[in-house]
């Protein structure tokens, strides 16, 4: 079949979901509703069902007074049992597939539960779905006239009593359906190997010369394999590479930090942005317009939403409310109940509303990942703006950054101590850091009230890495490639301290 007629029959599939998706638009709290409900019958017969006596809830208030609300610790022996061979523990079908996954924070790994139901109802429907959202908003696209560059997870599946764990990427790769893998480039081979500076040049060699019309990864490392392809052709612009991209996919961190890197390196005012929020335990929200820094919930795959207000969160005072409850611009911690057998699991992200009709959201940050030794409530939401605006200011671009807490000592007041990787130094770093500085101050208030007048926070310190510090430092944590995360805030100082000592001895 011609390519052209192999993108207008796709394009016709996939824009049929559209009239799916309208219904849980009209009706979104009657839908998550009824999937709760589903649910709770599904695993009725479950360990943890006849724990909480899942026959008899017959109603959202009942479920969130009998299930208490749980952490990867919480769950983890139950997990541990089916890794070993039990079954029918928290979910009725066969789970055979767990997403290994150590976030950035802790050296543990977590084996998340994927089972066959979020595989083809969450992960693989949202996939379709990104494509339909897109094809809607793009009438003219030409994208299945090419191939996808897809830049996962660098670690291949490990059997374990007859289980089997390894990356999300990994996972979604080796169950993934016929139509995706014959519109994805590099192949499974090279998607899969363990070496990510081996991996990068069989991309590049078996990338460069395919007729890419989208690309979909993490910006972070996407970007180190793009810059890759620029220097290995020689070329100044991707679309002297790939003429015929379109679009790119992208999640995982922010993209504000990069976004201007990326238009750089194509160079089109057509080109376009979709943002994807997706994890080890689900799929979430997806970017349902152009040109949006907003993303549709998306309320029929498996995963029944609750929200924890962060300025009550980890009080005495915490309180979990349904997703008819949310408000708009406040932070929340995200608790999710899905079709893998997560119940009432806190997935450690937060998100504020920007829309209640549609349901739309922005990813905040995390719930461990923030500053508030002072009580600035520092957020990454904030850190990822006053960089992008620092960049702007200064005619900069930043590779990648974290920051820590300078303790008080004495009658020395405290601050915030950066580690900032420029991909070109700023001229004028005071400037930099004064932009950095006043910026985060109009975006927090509560920052701001430390900041005056030197009240509580003196001005930040802005350390300049040096290049490749992050990259070096992730290489030592194993943490190469793939899905692995910069730590941008902590409350602790263990990593910019990892960092400064790896600043000059990193041979």
């Amino acid at each position: 079949m011609a390519l052209p007629i192999i993108n207008s029959v796709a394009s016709w599939i996939l824009k049929k979901r559209i009239h799916q998706i309208e219904l849980f638009l009209k009706y979104p709290n009657e839908v998550q509703e009824e999937l709760l409900l589903n649910l709770i019958r599904t695993a009725e017969k479950t360990q943890i069902g006849e724990q909480y006596h899942f026959e008899s809830i017959k109603s959202y208030h009942t479920f969130a007074e009998r299930i208490p609300v749980s952490t990867y610790e919480d769950l983890e022996p139950f997990i541990e049992q089916t890794r070993k061979g039990e079954q029918n523990i928290f979910w009725p079908n066969p789970i055979k597939w767990f997403a290994k996954s150590s976030g950035t924070t802790n050296a543990k790994s977590k084996f998340i539960p994927v089972s066959s139901d979020a595989l083809e109802n969450c992960h693989y429907k949202a996939a379709k779905d990104l494509l339909s959202l897109y094809l809607n908003n793009n009438e003219d696209s030409q994208l299945f006239t090419g191939k996808s560059l897809r830049l996962g997870g660098s670690k291949q599946l490990y059997a374990d009593n007859n289980t089997f764990f390894g990356d999300l990427s990994a996972i979604l790769i080796e169950n993934m359906p016929m139509w995706a893998e014959f519109s994805s480039t590099p192949s499974n081979k090279v998607s899969l190997m363990n070496d990510w500076e081996t991996k990068l040049g069989a991309i590049v060699n078996e990338t460069r010369y395919e007729n890419v019309t989208s690309l979909a990864g993490v910006p972070s490392w996407m970007m180190v394999l793009l810059n890759k392809v620029l220097e290995e052709t020689g070329k100044e612009s991707l679309l002297e590479v790939w003429p015929n991209a379109e679009v790119y996919f992208h999640g995982g961190v922010s993209f504000d930090p990069y976004r201007e890197q990326y238009k750089k390196i194509f160079p089109s005012s057509g080109f376009q942005y979709y943002e994807i929020y997706n994890a080890s335990e689900g799929f979430f929200a997806i970017q349902d317009l152009n040109n949006s820094n907003d993303l549709l919930l998306m309320l029929d795959y498996g995963i029944f939403y609750e929200f924890i207000p962060m300025d009550s969160y980890g009080t005495p005072e915490q309180k979990v409310i349904r997703l008819s409850e949310v408000e708009l611009n406040k932070n929340y911690a995200i608790v999710i109940t899905t079709n893998a057998g997560l119940w009432r699991y806190q997935i450690g992200d937060t998100v504020r509303f920007t829309s209640l009709n549609p349901y739309r959201i922005r990813v905040t940050g995390r719930t461990k990942h923030h500053i508030n030794v002072f009580g600035e409530e520092l957020i990454i939401e904030n850190s990822d703006n006053a960089i992008a605006r620092a960049c702007q200011v200064t005619n900069t671009e930043v590779i990648d950054y974290t920051v820590a807490p300078v303790f008080m000592q004495g009658k020395e007041k405290g601050a915030h101590e950066w580690i900032i990787e420029f991909r070109k130094n700023p001229d004028d770093v005071d400037l930099f850091n004064r932009v950095l500085d006043e910026t985060l101050q109009t975006l927090n208030s509560d920052y701001e009230a430390k900041r005056h007048n030197n009240m509580t926070l003196n001005p930040p310190v802005v350390n300049v890495a040096r290049p490749n510090l992050f990259y070096d430092w992730l290489k030592d944590q194993d943490k190469l490639g793939g899905q692995n995360k910069i730590p941008r805030l902590s409350n602790q100082r263990h990593y910019v301290e990892q960092l400064k000592a790896l600043q000059f001895s990193y041979k």
